[in-house]
């Protein structure tokens, strides 16, 4: 029985190939590689595990998943009807639905913008500077919304030149047009390369030299602000056909140079920084895609296949050589598709698997136990907000956005518990933080019996006690308490008198849960 059906599928398979229903059929081809990719990830994710003697965690629960999966692809922990929902439901494919329905909601999109904006722009902005974020909020949104190719995204931030919104030629003003800063940080953070470190010798630890840093900063060279431009064009950036670097300390010129290290043709018409992006997205640059897989490796499992994310040098290898070969020609192949590529990753078991050991901690780059992420500071407002049933003001997310329609109080925390490190991708955990979620304003109005939506709501008389410690497990840490958890709780709100004693104890279980480890914790 076995053999006739792998006969017949084989039939089936060259009659699809032969009749060209598979190339007519983009959607199943399409399908049928990301079955293929997930299947080969979790090969040789496995294969690795048991050559290192370790057992890879259990699959996640439905409940661990979902508010995994709802903070990495839309920035929020999930609505307490939507945890409800996901865990009645016994469809088998319904991970597979969710994904689905995440990557195509507005809050991927803005999740994704508020990720790449804090990568790309330094945290030392000038006021007038923090006017025109929006523009790169929003540039960067609609990409995200239209799901750009990524090395067309590259390429058009790349020749951008700003208007009216400024938009996203900040990504140049706020480096000062500084053709060195500009060639440091784009090397980061789409070649994943620390060129920089080869601007005042030759690199210590690569092969870059001297002249690499400098002929690659040379397609920075010619940029400059126009001298007169109209009020709100503060971003706009124009190209001259005049401006050179030179090694310092000398008066040599060096001439523009991609870090693959072929040289700029006199012959190649427009820009430099037209010609940067026309390489960019060519087949001789083997930076670019390596580089986004890594980072969006790291995006969902806390750290990438090369660590740190942005050093992709000779003698710092991938942890799986292999998989990172075949997930970079798999990303190329579904034409630099992102939202493709989270697709995939969100699919295998080694994503979907628990973040809870067993008996031993296993080395993160293994990834045979899900890595536990700290949230950036827009999932902890975001999430807060939804825990809080606080309505999001403004769909964009953004830090100038906000502080254009005077969101004064999201602007003070963003600013409090934004990270200090290179991408900000995570909020600092210190004293200053901890105490914000102690007793800052946002939780002491929250836990206010008097202020609270979220306690006002469960006064309601057709609430037992038990329902409503069920609502605040619910709304903050995504899954229903266990029984010892419950027990603990239950205890609690049943030794208080009736009444604002019993609103009180509910006060205090929300309290601690907002400021538990686990609800500041991507799992």
């Amino acid at each position: 029985m076995v053999t006739c059906r792998l006969i017949l599928l084989s039939h089936l398979l060259c009659w699809l190939i032969t009749t060209n229903v598979w190339s007519e059929s983009p959607d199943l081809t399409l399908a049928l590689r990301r079955t293929a990719m997930v299947k080969r990830i979790d090969e040789l994710i496995s294969r690795r595990a048991s050559e290192e003697g370790c057992e890879p965690a259990p699959i996640a629960s439905d409940a661990e998943f979902l508010r995994r999966v709802h903070l990495d692809l839309t920035g929020v922990i999930p609505r307490v009807a939507e945890v409800r929902r996901f865990l009645a439901d016994d469809d088998s494919n319904k991970r597979s639905d969710k994904i689905d329905f995440l990557l195509g909601s507005s809050r991927h999109a803005t999740h994704l913008a508020n990720t790449w904006r804090n990568i790309m722009l330094p945290s030392n902005l000038s006021p007038e500077q923090l006017q025109s974020v929006a523009g790169v909020q929003n540039w960067l949104r609609e990409q995200f919304i239209d799901n750009m190719r990524y090395d067309r995204m590259v390429g058009d931030l790349l020749v951008v030149t700003g208007g009216g919104d400024s938009g996203p030629a900040l990504f140049y003003t706020a480096m000062d047009l500084d053709p060195e800063k500009l060639a440091a940080s784009t090397a980061r953070i789409f070649l994943g390369l620390q060129m920089d470190c080869a601007k005042c010798h030759d690199h210590p630890f690569d092969h870059w030299t001297q002249s690499d840093f400098w002929g690659y900063a040379a397609f920075f060279a010619q940029l400059k602000q126009p001298d007169a431009m109209p009020p709100g064009q503060g971003g706009r950036v124009i190209d001259l056909n005049a401006g050179e670097v030179m090694l310092p300390t000398t008066e040599d010129v060096v001439l523009p140079k991609f870090p693959n290290g072929s040289s700029l043709s006199a012959l190649e018409n427009g820009s430099r920084r037209e010609q940067l992006a026309i390489w960019m997205a060519s087949r001789d640059n083997p930076f670019l895609s390596r580089a986004v897989v890594n980072r969006v490796w790291a995006h969902l499992f806390g750290i990438g296949l090369v660590n740190p994310v942005d050093d992709l040098r000779r003698d710092n290898p991938p942890s799986h050589p292999e998989l990172f070969n075949e997930l970079t020609s798999y990303f190329v192949e579904v034409g630099f598709d992102l939202r493709e590529l989270l697709r995939t990753l969100c699919h295998t078991k080694t994503y979907q698997r628990s973040s809870q050991v067993r008996d031993s901690v296993p080395p993160p780059t293994l990834f045979a136990v899900m890595a536990i992420k700290p949230f950036t500071a827009e999932q902890l407002y975001d999430s807060l907000n939804r825990s809080l049933l606080q309505p999001a003001k403004l769909v964009a997310n953004s830090l100038a956005v906000d502080a254009a329609f005077g969101d004064q109080e999201r602007i003070a925390f963003l600013a409090k518990m934004r990270s200090s490190s290179r991408d900000r991708t995570q909020y600092d955990l210190g004293v200053p933080q901890a105490l914000t979620l102690m007793n800052g304003a946002k939780v002491r109005d929250a836990t206010d019996v008097k202020t609270s939506k979220l306690l006002t709501a469960l006064d309601a008389s057709l609430f037992q006690d038990s329902e409503r410690l069920n609502v605040l497990f619910l709304a903050t840490l995504s899954r229903m308490p266990s029984a010892e958890e419950a027990l603990v709780f239950n205890q609690h709100i049943a030794d208080s008198i009736t009444g604002e004693g019993k609103q009180a104890a509910l006060a205090d279980a929300l309290w601690a849960l907002l400021n538990s480890a686990e609800y500041v914790l991507n799992h």
